[in-house]
C-alpha cells in the first residue's frame, strides 16, 4: 500500500519513519526542505520529493499514486492541502491543525467516497477521541476540560519554551480567539486569558490558559461547559501577551524607512531560533481530560492521563510521538478497513468505535504512549448534605 506523507518537519519525519517500519507500507515523504528529504533518504532509506505545497497543482501530483495521504504541512497551507487531497479522491489523515472548519469540505469528502481524519494528533486528536468515547458513554455530558503541555525539560529564559511542531503554528495559537462553551453558550476569548496554575506530577506547577483547541467538539458534543487550555511555565503567557498586544504578532504591513514588513514576520524570524529545537534537547508531553456527565442517574467524572518524554533511543521528540504516531497509527487503522465510513471524521467519531478506539490505544502503548484512565462517582449537592 503506498502512502505518501506531505511534510517532512519532526511530526512528518516521525510518521513516515514509524509507518516504513511495516512491510505492508511502502512510504513516500514530500516536502519542500530538500534537507529533511535527504536526512529520511539517508538515515532511514525513505524516498522523498521535493514539493512546494503553495503552487498550484502541488499537491495533486505528489499524491497521484498514493493510496492512503498524511497531510502534516503547516496550519495556514493545511485547508487547500486537504481540498486537493479530496478531490484527488485519496483516504488522507490530517495534522495540520489549520484555522478553518473542516466540515466545509465534508460533502466534497462525500461525494468522492473517502475518509478524511482530521485533527488526527494529541492535542486535537487523542483528546477529542477520548472525549467522544467517555461521551458517548454517558447519558449527558455536563463538563469538559483538556489541559495540555509540550515543554522543554530544561529551562532557558527568557521564554522557557521549545517548539515541538510548526512555530509559526505556535504564534497562531497564541493569537488566535478562543472558543469555549459556558452556561450553554459559545463564548470567544482572548487566547492567553483565563490564567489558573495546575500542579503536574513529575513537572511541578504550571499556568494553564484558554486556546483554541476544542475545535470540532464545539459542534459535535453537547455539553454546557466545554473548555482547552495549553499549559506552559510560569511567566510564559505574561511575555508573550506583551508581545502580542504590542503588535508584534500584526499581520498588517507596516512601513519602516520605505519598507513594507509584517510585524509577525520580523517577530517569527527573532523567535524561531529561540524556539527551535536542536539535538540534544529532549521535551515532555503531558495531557489530562477530564470529563464530567451522568450514567443512570449519578453524577460521574472520568479521567485520562499522558505523561510521555523524549526518545533518547531514536532521538524522537516526545511531541513527534505523541502526536505522529497517532496519525500513524490512524493510517493503519483505515488500511485496515476497521473505519470506512467516508466524509470529514474529526476523532470524537472514532472514539464512539470501541474497536478503532481499543487499536488505536494498544499500538500506542507499543510504543511506550499510554492513557490511563480513572472514573469516580461524585457526590452531588444533596448527596452529600451540601445546599
Amino acid at each position: 500500500m503506498k502512502v505518501v506523507v506531505l511534510g517532512a518537519g519532526r511530526v512528518g519525519s516521525a510518521i513516515a519513519i514509524d509507518l516504513a517500519k511495516d512491510a505492508e507500507f511502502e512510504v513516500r515523504v514530500a516536502d519542500r526542505d530538500p534537507r529533511s528529504l535527504e536526512r529520511l533518504r539517508a538515515q532511514h532509506g525513505i524516498a522523498g520529493e521535493r514539493v512546494d505545497f503553495s503552487l498550484e497543482g502541488a499537491t495533486a501530483r505528489a499524491v497521484a499514486k498514493a493510496d492512503l495521504v498524511v497531510s502534516a504541512v503547516p496550519g495556514f497551507l493545511g485547508y487547500r492541502t486537504l481540498q486537493a487531497v479530496l478531490e484527488a479522491r485519496k483516504r488522507v489523515v490530517d495534522i495540520a491543525f489549520f484555522p478553518e472548519d473542516p466540515f466545509g469540505l465534508d460533502s466534497l469528502a462525500k461525494a468522492n467516497g473517502v475518509t478524511a481524519l482530521v485533527d488526527c494528533g494529541v492535542a486535537p486528536g487523542m483528546s477529542n477521541l477520548l472525549v467522544g468515547r467517555e461521551s458517548a458513554r454517558l447519558d449527558r455530558t455536563t463538563r469538559v476540560r483538556i489541559y495540555v503541555a509540550g515543554l522543554p525539560t530544561v529551562r532557558v529564559l527568557p521564554y522557557e519554551y521549545k517548539a515541538g511542531f510548526s512555530p509559526i503554528d505556535v504564534i497562531e495559537e497564541y493569537t488566535r480567539p478562543s472558543r469555549v462553551v459556558e452556561d450553554g453558550a459559545l463564548r470567544v476569548k482572548a487566547a492567553l486569558s483565563d490564567l489558573e496554575h495546575v500542579d503536574v506530577e513529575g513537572i511541578g506547577t504550571l499556568e494553564a490558559f484558554v486556546t483554541d483547541g476544542l475545535r470540532t467538539l464545539l459542534a459535535t458534543i453537547p455539553c454546557p461547559d466545554m473548555a482547552e487550555k495549553t499549559m506552559r511555565y510560569p511567566g510564559h503567557a505574561e511575555r508573550i501577551r506583551l508581545l502580542r498586544d504590542s503588535g508584534f504578532f500584526g499581520a498588517d504591513p507596516i512601513d519602516i524607512h520605505g519598507a513594507s514588513v509584517r510585524p509577525v514576520d520580523v517577530a517569527a524570524a527573532l523567535l524561531f531560533p529561540l524556539w527551535q529545537m536542536h539535538d540534544g534537547d529532549e521535551d515532555v508531553t503531558v495531557m489530562r481530560i477530564v470529563v464530567d456527565g451522568e450514567k443512570g442517574g449519578r453524577p460521574v467524572r472520568v479521567a485520562y492521563a499522558l505523561a510521555d518524554r523524549f526518545d533518547r533511543t531514536t532521538g524522537t521528540s516526545s511531541m513527534a510521538r505523541t502526536t505522529g504516531y497517532t496519525a500513524a497509527m490512524a493510517v493503519r487503522m483505515l488500511a485496515k478497513g476497521l473505519f470506512r465510513e467516508a466524509g470529514i471524521i474529526p476523532p470524537e467519531f472514532v472514539g464512539r468505535n470501541e474497536d478503532c478506539v481499543q487499536f488505536l490505544l494498544t499500538g500506542l502503548a507499543e510504543r511506550g504512549i499510554t492513557y490511563p484512565r480513572t472514573a469516580e462517582p461524585i457526590e452531588s449537592p444533596r448527596q452529600s448534605g451540601k445546599s
